[in-house]
């Protein structure tokens, strides 16, 4: 063996710690600005390059493409030089400028499908671009423009490009109608938007005219309080569920029940319809969420994985077919074809009571005690936060024009712009004279139809109907609205 060094390693793995020192020190912005007249002159070598060697070949093999367990990005190429000339320096290098193009064209297609979205990319990681040619932009130059766009916060934190909201009219009182005997616990409004269901405390399900707010009909039936109702916008049936452990099917065209559905061991907090299938889906004390086929009575699925009693259960058509939200703080999304869980959001700290569906953006909003969290389907990715309603979230509903109301158990109704987060309206219920100030509450809310009425069930024994104010304007009620930029997805 020769005593002499190898100059071409000894260049080579000097490159390459000097490539290490550079990404450590600098960060995302590893590459040199592209040359200028001036500097492309006295950054020249005195003396011509040497040319290749003879054992450059083996270079590949013997310098390791890990050390010290740091993946090495490869050397930038010299200034005053085109990229075509650097990856003739060595195989190497040849293979590190292959994978630097890649990566650029990889973050330029990524930012292509952003724009295309109306949204902007986020970028996970830091890339390594080559500024080889003064066409493109610096690597410094790109980073500014990523910065400006929100791409990257401070710490490292991924931070949501701020989304101006849309103006809504505010909400008011439209109506207080009273007739049950305990607390109004849950409202269903029918397909045609001529009356809708209440179920109570007192046991019975009342059917009113959405017009007038008159009375049409009593069902009696359950021996506990009503805790859910669904009318079904395929068939002529109403759903109901109890405290007295049962689920019973309604015909409405003769006013009584026709089908019970047993096997809950405990209370049934809440039931939804499947919009295309004829399923049934119910979720209860018992900590477990069931599916019956509506018609047999047969229960289809036991799907249990919750710890705690499940308060809210939602469907769609598309993938996760069912969303469940229980006392456990966790919200689960269920593979209805398999029955079991395909993802369980952990997120929250306190027990779930609220989910809201969005049926055109893929996403939905859950709520709890501690924030109202916005997910995208179908893997459950979190979103954001929409922060202000500091209290038990019961219900929560959306309508089309993206307004989202959240009802709590302190007679709180905050308005909020779906798509940007913007709590743009916050009232709070009147108790009918006579009742305490804590009979305040509000148990369950729905819109109509159209999503301009809006119906709240409350603990003062009364249902009260909101529509938007005709007389307010952007000018009467502007936006207070602050972007707020470093916004943490958290």
């Amino acid at each position: 063996h020769s005593s002499v060094p190898n100059s071409d390693y000894d260049l080579s793995v000097a490159t390459a710690k000097m490539s290490l020192k550079v990404r450590d020190v600098y960060g995302h912005v590893r590459a040199l600005p592209p040359p200028t007249a001036s500097t492309a002159t006295t950054a020249a070598p005195d003396h011509p390059r040497q040319p290749p060697s003879a054992k450059r070949g083996k270079l590949k093999d013997s310098i390791p493409e890990h050390e010290g367990g740091v993946e090495i990005r490869g050397p930038h190429a010299y200034p005053g030089s085109t990229a075509e000339e650097s990856s003739s320096a060595s195989p190497a290098m040849l293979h590190v400028l292959g994978r630097m193009q890649h990566e650029k064209a990889q973050l330029a297609a990524g930012q292509q499908r952003g724009s295309e979205r109306n949204t902007l990319p986020v970028v996970a990681s830091t890339t390594l671009l080559s500024s080889a040619s003064a066409s493109t932009p610096s690597s410094a130059s790109q980073a500014l423009m990523i910065h400006r766009a929100g791409g990257v916060g401070a710490g490292g934190l991924n931070v949501v490009q701020p989304v101006r909201p849309e103006w809504h009219a505010p909400w008011k009182l439209m109506r207080v109608i009273a007739g049950h005997g305990g607390w109004v616990r849950c409202a269903s409004v029918d397909v045609s938007n001529e009356w809708f269901v209440t179920g109570s405390a007192d046991r019975t399900i009342k059917v009113w005219d959405l017009a007038s707010g008159t009375l049409k009909l009593t069902l009696p039936g359950h021996v506990a309080s009503v805790r859910a109702v669904v009318v079904s916008p395929r068939h002529p049936y109403l759903f109901s569920a109890s405290e007295d452990k049962e689920i019973k099917c309604w015909d409405l065209e003769y006013n009584r029940v026709i089908r019970n559905y047993h096997g809950h061991l405990s209370a049934v907090y809440t039931l939804s319809l499947h919009p295309s299938l004829d399923v049934l889906v119910s979720g209860g004390r018992d900590s477990s969420v069931r599916v019956w086929d509506m018609r047999t009575k047969k229960e289809i699925h036991l799907m249990s994985g919750h710890t705690d009693t499940v308060h809210v259960v939602e469907t769609q058509d598309a993938e996760p077919q069912v969303i469940s939200g229980s006392a456990d703080s966790q919200v689960r999304l269920w593979d209805l074809a398999a029955g079991r869980c395909r993802v369980t959001l952990t997120n929250h700290k306190k027990a779930v009571r609220a989910l809201a569906v969005h049926k055109e953006e893929y996403s939905f909003v859950s709520g709890s005690a501690d924030n109202i969290k916005k997910w995208k389907f179908p893997e459950g990715v979190f979103m954001e936060n929409l922060s202000g309603h500091k209290a038990i979230i019961n219900s929560m509903s959306l309508n089309r024009d993206g307004v989202l109301v959240s009802a709590a158990d302190n007679g709180t109704i905050n308005f909020w712009d779906y798509k940007s987060g913007y709590k743009f309206q916050e009232v709070g219920t009147i108790v009918q004279p006579g009742s305490l100030t804590s009979e305040a509450g509000i148990f369950s809310t729905t819109f109509d139809q159209t999503g301009s009425r809006l119906i709240t069930c409350e603990a003062d024994k009364t249902i009260k109907i909101w529509k938007e104010d005709e007389d307010a304007t952007p000018e009467s009620h502007p936006i207070d609205w602050k972007p707020n930029r470093n916004k943490a997805k958290f």
